[in-house]
């Protein structure tokens, strides 16, 4: 089932959804799984399941010589999406990224969503490479998240990369993008960054999800921006409790986002991670709470792969 049917089914009610990262290679998915069952009575009608880049990895080869190979530290995506599918009956989002994938691999990616009947994808530029100073697309790659959801919308009108085929049993995927409401740390301006969305829209793209904020009047004012523009697809907001002390640089650093004064000072003032996991948790609470009240479509959460916090604030908000 689509998100956008799952939100029309809702019928103004705020959903609960939630966002998952794959374990590194070598772990087991049971702790995966350990993390989800705690929320699932919060009925999430949908989970996202990331995608890492590529990375560069030395490996020693003896008498001091090192080989410098690419890799992947956390694959699984789709096969983590068809477990989480099959184990809880509940539907998957798998991200799909331009970076690090041709235009190929995309397609035959999707083909194998459409096989194992996951009718959501999340289409995302992705991020620059550990090593790099700006995003480098793949040689036959997708440049922009735009070029992607055109690639995917191809593919529901049954046209491949390199032929029109006649089909019987076209791929459907809902399309979804990421939202900036303080724009994309590679943006001009906040109007530019919504230009950007915009065409995502007219591109294809179903429904939005906005990068975490902590500010809820950031959101309302992308929103009533991007209503402006013209898109009129939903907008769901994405949350992230604050959990540790280097949340406080780390976070503006990477996502180029500001915190407020309040949450600021709350976080200065804790004598410990315990107390600052609390004062996150409190944070997104209330934020949520706003939130719902507004009628947001969904409330989606940036797990990291563990619920013990967003079980707390779900618990007071759903």
């Amino acid at each position: 089932m689509k998100v956008t049917q799952h939100i029309e089914a809702a019928k103004g009610e705020t959903l609960f959804s939630f966002e998952i990262i794959p374990p590194q290679k070598g772990k087991s998915i049971q702790e995966l799984y350990d993390n989800i069952d705690p929320l699932m009575e919060f009925k999430p009608p949908f989970i996202d399941v990331t995608t890492s880049r590529e990375e560069f990895i030395y490996v020693d080869k003896g008498n001091g010589l090192l080989e410098k190979k690419l890799t992947r530290m956390r694959p699984g995506t789709l096969g983590i999406c068809a477990s989480i599918k099959h184990k809880y009956n509940v539907d998957t989002v798998p991200h799909v990224l331009c970076g690090g994938f041709t235009k190929e691999e995309t397609e035959y990616l999707l083909v194998d969503c459409h096989y194992l009947g996951i009718d959501n994808v999340m289409a995302l530029r992705g991020d620059a490479m550990k090593d790099e100073q700006s995003f480098v697309p793949k040689l036959g790659g997708n440049d922009f998240a735009v070029d992607l959801v055109k690639q995917i919308n191809q593919l529901n009108c049954g046209k491949y990369l390199h032929e029109v085929m006649d089909v019987d049993n076209k791929a459907n995927f809902c399309i979804g993008v990421a939202g900036y409401p303080e724009k994309h740390l590679e943006s001009p301006s906040l109007i530019s960054d919504l230009k950007r969305l915009k065409e995502k829209v007219e591109a294809g793209a179903d429904y939005v999800v906005t990068q975490m904020f902590f500010d809820n009047a950031k959101y309302f004012e992308f929103v009533a921006k991007a209503r402006e523009m013209g898109i009129t697809v939903p907008i769901i907001p994405g949350i992230k409790p604050i959990a540790v002390q280097r949340h406080l640089q780390v976070l503006p650093q990477i996502f180029r986002i500001d915190l407020p004064e309040d949450l600021i000072h709350a976080v200065d003032q804790c004598k410990n991670n315990a107390d600052i996991r609390q004062v996150g948790i409190e944070w997104a609470i209330q934020q949520s709470l706003e939130l719902k009240a507004a009628g947001v479509p969904v409330l989606h959460y940036y797990s990291m792969g563990k619920s013990e916090n967003i079980k707390q604030i779900a618990s007071k908000v759903f």
